[in-house]
């Protein structure tokens, strides 16, 4: 029986095998999927996480609850060695070991990508994990905290400055979101006022969210600059040493997060250490089949999709000519790329993946977004509605769906939920602080007292020598 290896478990990944299961017949393959989390996270629902719409736990798919024929190993695959038709994967506890496959699909996304800023790498977070969006939301809450206890002043204002760098889809929801979620804080926070909390979005471009149209890009800058809440264009980072932000148009201000969301790259963990094809930006070189190779050839039992794959864009709205690294794709392809390989499994043709972007929709925190499809735009309720209507039906599986839609019939009548769990970070710090502990061995017991000398007699004393 072969045996299909699929390294990752995002979006392509999940997709990939959840298909499988359903396409494949009894013994016909097996299929085996890696990936070092045991759950694939629904990206565009991350900003909702970091704004407290929607509980972590209810944005991630469990793996093994919902792959139910496909053996799951929560690992890493570390080489993948085609020629040879091997992988090293690599578990958190134990040696590496050789997996043999016949058909190897590499699905493993992308990463955050930064650039040699200073201070980034040290006080920057991204907004491509459920636990980043957790990190988000708690910093956001635990600094209202602080600063409710504070007096107005250079720190307080500190830990209400808030910053999203790239103005793309996710770093637009996401800065909207955060503005949103700090504007519903200020009810229960009557120490601060709306004047002190502050949003700034940098963007190096001349505008935002190039997938929508320049009139509609406008309207969310002004619209976003009616909340409070500041996008600097045309802007660079320069520094963000000890958190003092400074901006290649002199600015400089203080602040306590830094969302990055400008850019991705495929995930370097693997495409460094594989023996495939990869072009020049990184990405695994793949034709519009999904197979890995290009116009003049393939190689055979191999597969690649998703953003670390750079699958050409038949409908020629791609950048460069290639898909977009984004979970529309990444979710479609998966689907076909099942499609193809049971094909190839039964000798028969894959075909190639053609879809045409039919519009996008955002969400700018509750009650307002923005959907462009073509020269139609929608703004405000009906978009946020839009927004949430699609995210909600794409979340795969109807329990993960359940879940979602309950939550944010939940949050409509109760509220967002506004309590902090930053302590989680740390959990057995008070269990650690009360902790009795042994005395050291030279304090349990007393040391034994000393033995008194015996003075001598007088017929025992010795002798004086005569002079």
């Amino acid at each position: 029986m072969p045996k299909i290896l699929i390294v990752g478990g995002g979006y392509a990944g999940f997709y990939t095998a959840w298909k499988l299961e359903k396409w494949l017949r009894r013994g016909e393959a097996e299929v085996t999927v890696v990936d070092p989390l045991p759950y694939m996270t629904y990206q565009p629902f991350l900003p909702e996480v970091a704004a407290g719409s929607i509980e972590p736990r209810h944005a991630v798919v469990a793996q093994r609850r919902h792959l139910k024929k496909t053996n799951v190993i929560t690992a890493k695959v570390t080489r993948i060695d085609h020629a040879s038709k091997t992988a090293t994967i690599t578990p958190a506890l134990g040696e590496p070991w050789e997996f043999e496959y016949d058909v190897v699909v590499v699905t493993g996304g992308a990463v955050s990508r930064t650039f040699p800023i200073p201070g980034v790498a040290e006080n920057a977070i991204g907004l491509k994990t459920i636990e980043e969006a957790v990190a988000i939301r708690d910093r956001v809450l635990t600094n209202f905290d602080k600063a409710a206890a504070l007096p107005p002043g250079p720190e307080r204002q500190r830990l209400l400055t808030f910053v999203v760098v790239g103005g793309g889809f996710a770093g637009i929801e996401a800065f909207a979101e955060l503005r949103s979620f700090a504007s519903s804080l200020l009810e229960f926070y009557p120490q601060l006022t709306f004047e002190e909390t502050h949003f700034h979005l940098i963007e190096a471009m001349g505008r935002i969210m190039p997938e929508v149209s320049l009139p509609t890009s406008h309207w969310v800058i002004n619209h976003l600059a009616q909340r409070g809440a500041q996008v600097h264009l045309d802007t660079q980072l320069k520094s963000a040493v000890d958190g003092v932000i400074e901006l290649s148009t002199g600015e400089t201000f203080e602040s306590d997060l830094i969302v990055w969301t400008a850019g991705v790259m495929a995930n370097p963990g693997i495409v460094r250490t594989s023996d495939l094809p990869v072009e020049e930006r990184g990405r695994i070189q793949a034709r519009a089949d999904l197979r890995v190779g290009d116009e003049d050839g393939f190689v055979a039992d191999a597969w690649a999709a998703g953003d670390i794959a750079a699958v050409p864009d038949l409908s020629g709205g791609g950048v460069g000519g290639y898909c977009v690294p984004n979970a529309q794709h990444a979710v479609r392809q998966g689907k076909l790329l099942a499609k193809n390989i049971v094909a190839v499994l039964r000798g028969e043709e894959p075909k190639q993946y053609v879809h045409k972007n039919l519009g996008a929709v955002a969400g700018l925190g509750i009650g307002q977004g923005v959907f462009q499809s073509g020269g139609i735009a929608l703004k405000g309720l009906i978009a946020w509605f839009a927004h949430r209507g699609y995210h909600g039906l794409a979340m795969p599986s109807w329990e993960r769906k359940f879940r979602v839609f309950w939550g944010w019939i939940n949050n409509f009548f109760l509220g967002r939920d506004l309590v902090s769990l930053a302590a989680t970070r740390e959990p057995r710090a008070a269990f650690e602080a009360f902790a009795s502990r042994p005395r050291p061995a030279a304090e349990s017991a007393p040391a034994p007292a000393p033995a008194k000398a015996e003075p001598k007699k007088d017929a025992e004393k010795e002798p004086v020598n005569a002079a």
